[in-house]
């Protein structure tokens, strides 16, 4: 591909942006040398990987490749023997250490088969932090200028040497500066020459003082002397000093012996790291350009959805959207200076590189480019002096260029085509030169002011025409790119708001042919018939909006209300429940004094109080649950049909009884539930739908009438779940006495599984029962464990 387009679209800018995030050096190089690929093979894997790596970055976090360091240098050293020293063990120890985070950073989202589960997994499974070398490296080297004592057991016993005979020398000048010597003393210090330990002495005294000269100052009045007394020991700490070096590179001779065991993995870690930092380099520019992954579809067309320059400010730049290659091939561009022509070109062309390069495109989600082998662009003013060459010439020398090379697999841009000459034989130019681009069928856009070639796209198929718009109010571009609209002269306008006379505007338009007139009429009906049907498009808009909003507001109403009604049922029942177990609890205390009293012989009127006490607490707590849901109305019932015998609902006790006693005058009467034998009245009962005997001539004994009602009412089965064992029993032996006069051969009690008490209890109530002829549990479909057949002589 040319490198002239490069520097004319300004690709060379993006790649200045990608190298500043990249860490490495080598991973900066590979950002300065990306280039535009042509396979699309490799851009697809491109693409890939930066979007995998955006991937990380957004669910992980950045990750720095800071130290990768170019260790090729030292790997080369250490194959022909070398020894490494400690700055370039550090390098390697950075290194292997970045490796680390690296993997480590990976490692958080690894699947069940160990594997990032995306195009970085190569990468990451070549990475080798070689942990053992980079902590023995970290371990005997500090710093590039500081080995650890304990990096060898003869370095730290040499170094406690050194340190005791610094000690002794220290105390034996320390002895002499505070000795009479010290008059001899130019300064009471203690100072190093030559890596040996001397005094300042006064120069008149040098006979005097007894030692080795080793320096004077610059005037000569101090001289530099060791004295006598320590130059053993300074031989020492020197025999000493030499032996540390010694055993420093003995460590340092280790070192490198170890790392180059582990040159292929080291080297393999550089170049795989580096990859790796230009690619996340990649992923970080695409995430401060808020970028996307663009398509490249087999069709091969552009459709760029809210494009933007990503060299213009983001709070600047105006989206544009553009489609070329599938409806047209060639894209004809008109509309004011500065309103956004060469923006729209250079994004076009730009995108086409980046894309292609495996770079993210600022636009939209489902934006798509087309794959070109060659993109030429002939933008801006090129006018050389050095050549002597106008600016026609200039771009006609570009145009010269392409038109030699350009064919199908190429884009091709122009910047005002055929400007800078006289505009019929430029506006002549202009189309010729489409014309023959556009029959060697290569994707073509194209800015100009000519309005024939506003005809020429108009009349030729496979042509478009596009404009900037230019709001004449205010005199200002919006920069929106409209395809389909051939762009309007403004000039007219333009000249009058800015106080041309009317007179003169009036005089140039006669000026105009009416042929041009007729065209730019045309294209004013066009211009006004857009506007209108994008305001009736933004009104429509507007309202399946506002009708999407009603109807996201009505669903989440209707939600809401049937989770408040299901949460308000569930609290009224858990709110029943517990009324119901505590008027159960209270009901086990009355009959325990009940029992208690017809034992003691007790009045009947403390029994009938303390009834009426339990009324009037069930009423409380039946109050305290009502919920506000549609009521079932009481059917209201007369004394007349009510009988002896009779089935009925209490309502305030929400329990089944029988009547004992027809009402009197009052609507009073006394029924039996259970137990328990209660007074209540009309309007607190419901009739459980029955018929009401008929007394016949045959029914005159009492025990053909009890035979009768019993047969007509008793049920196959009873239900005994819920019930304690003292509320059970009583209910049962009625039941089974009924259903022994009603002549049932076979009945069934429900006492539930639990814990198997009131089973028991049943059973037993059976064994005692002279008319059960026999019982057994339940069979599979009957019930089980939880129901027991009962049959009678």
């Amino acid at each position: 591909m040319n490198q002239k387009v490069f520097h004319t679209l300004e690709y060379d800018k993006i790649i200045e942006m990608l190298a500043n995030h990249a860490g490495s050096a080598l991973g900066k190089k590979y950002c300065k040398e990306l280039l535009p690929y042509t396979d699309s093979g490799i851009i697809a894997k491109e693409q890939r990987e930066t979007s995998d790596a955006l991937t990380h970055i957004l669910t992980q976090g950045s990750i720095s490749f800071q130290g990768v360091s170019d260790i090729r240098e030292s790997l080369k050293r250490l194959e022909l023997g070398a020894v490494l020293s400690s700055r370039e063990l550090l390098t390697v120890s950075n290194l292997l250490n970045v490796a680390g985070s690296v993997k480590a950073y990976f490692r958080k989202n690894l699947n069940e088969e160990e594997s990032t589960g995306d195009s970085l997994n190569d990468y990451y499974q070549q990475i080798e932090p070689l942990s053992p070398l980079m902590n023995e490296i970290r371990r005997c080297i500090l710093a590039e200028d500081e080995i650890a004592d304990s990096a060898s057991a003869g370095l730290s016993k040499i170094r406690q040497s050194l340190k005791h005979a610094n000690d002794r020398i220290h105390e034996q000048l320390n002895q002499i500066l505070s000795s009479s010597a010290r008059n001899m003393l130019q300064d009471s210090i203690i100072t190093m020459r030559n890596g040996r330990y001397c005094l300042p002495v006064k120069a008149e005294y040098r006979s005097s003082f007894h030692g080795m000269l080793h320096d004077q100052s610059a005037t000569g009045s101090t001289l530099f002397i060791e004295p006598a007394s320590v130059v053993k020991l300074n031989n020492e700490i020197r025999e000493l000093e030499l032996k540390e070096q010694e055993e420093i590179e003995k460590i340092l001779a280790d070192l490198s012996n170890q790392t180059a065991e582990q040159t292929f993995f080291i080297e393999q870690d550089f170049y795989t790291l580096s990859k790796l930092d230009f690619i996340f380099a990649k992923a970080s520019l695409s995430r401060e350009m808020k970028g996307t992954e663009p398509k490249f579809p087999k069709e091969g067309y552009i459709q760029i959805k809210k494009g933007r320059h990503p060299l213009i400010p983001s709070d600047k730049v105006v989206p544009i959207d553009l489609h070329l290659g599938k409806d047209f091939s060639l894209l004809v561009v008109t509309g004011p200076n500065t309103g956004g022509k060469t923006v729209s070109l250079k994004t076009v062309g730009l995108f086409t590189l980046m894309g292609q390069a495996g770079l993210h495109i600022p636009a939209f989600d489902g934006s798509s480019l087309r794959i070109f082998k060659e993109v030429y662009a002939d933008i801006g003013d090129e006018q050389s002096i050095e050549q002597n060459l106008s600016t026609f010439s200039s771009h006609m020398v570009n145009t010269v260029s392409i038109l030699e090379k350009a064919d199908a697999d190429s884009l091709v841009l122009f910047d005002e085509l055929g400007a800078g000459t006289d505009p019929v034989e430029g506006a002549a130019l202009a189309t010729s030169i489409l014309s023959n681009l556009h029959a060697r069928h290569a994707i073509v856009m194209a800015t100009t002011h000519y309005s024939e070639l506003k005809l020429y796209a108009l009349q030729t198929p496979d042509v478009e025409n596009a404009c900037c718009e230019f709001d004449v109010t205010t005199l200002r571009p919006t920069y929106r790119l409209l395809i389909g609209v051939p762009g309007k002269s403004n000039a007219f306008a333009i000249s009058g708001r800015l106080g041309l006379s009317e007179e003169i505007i009036e005089d140039a338009r006669q000026r105009i042919t009416s042929d041009a007139q007729a065209f730019e009429d045309v294209i004013s009906d066009l211009e006004e018939t857009r506007h209108k049907l994008e305001q009736e498009h933004a009104v429509a808009a507007q309202s399946r909006k506002e009708i999407s909003e009603l109807k996201k507001q009505l669903r989440e109403k209707t939600e809401k209300l049937e989770s408040s009604k299901e949460r308000i049922l569930a609290n009224a029942n858990a709110e029943a429940s517990k009324i119901l177990s505590d008027a159960k609890e209270y009901a086990d205390e009355t009959i325990r004094k009940y029992t208690k009293w017809a034992k003691s012989d007790k009045h009947i009127r403390e029994m009938e109080a303390e009834r009426a006490k339990l009324r009037e607490q069930i009423k409380e707590k039946d109050s305290s649950i009502k919920v506000n849901a549609p009521k079932k109305k009481a059917k209201k019932i007369n004394a007349s049909d009510l009988f002896v015998g009779a089935d009925i609902r209490i309502l305030s006790l929400n329990s089944v009884g029988t009547v004992s006693t027809l009402p009197n005058e009052k609507g009073d009467l006394f029924v039996q539930a259970g137990l328990l034998r209660t007074k209540v009245n009309l309007s607190d009962i419901e009739l459980i739908q029955q018929p009401k005997p008929v007394q016949t001539k045959q029914q005159k004994t009492g025990g053909g009438k009890i035979r009768m009602e019993k047969s007509s009412n008793i049920h196959q089965e009873i239900n005994l779940i819920g019930m304690t064992v003292d509320e059970a029993m009583p209910v049962l032996g009625k039941y089974l006495d009924d259903a022994y006069l009603a002549h049932l051969s076979k009945v069934t009690v429900i006492h539930g599984r639990g814990t198997g008490a009131l089973r028991k209890a049943v059973h037993n109530h059976l064994k005692r029962t002279k008319y059960v002829k026999s019982y057994r549990l339940g069979d599979f479909g009957e019930g089980d464990m939880g129901v027991t057949i009962v049959e009678f002589k």
